[in-house]
């Protein structure tokens, strides 16, 4: 998936979870349409994604 975070190594991507809720998706909307996910699998995908808007990138300095 082009070194896109992904849903427990299953072809979906995190962004494609946390696009599907902002564009207004019930979990059970999510699930009917990617019946092999849980409804962990939604919720593990939000906290990735407020982990990661968090962190913070640090530029390495040249030695």
């Amino acid at each position: 998936m082009g070194g896109k975070p992904c849903i427990r190594g299953i072809r979906v991507t995190v962004g494609n979870i946390v696009g599907l809720i902002a564009s207004g998706y019930s979990n059970s909307d999510i699930l009917k349409a990617y019946p092999y996910l849980e409804e962990a699998d939604i919720y593990e995908a939000l906290a990735y994604a407020a982990w990661r808007v968090e962190e913070i990138e640090v530029p390495l300095q040249n030695a």
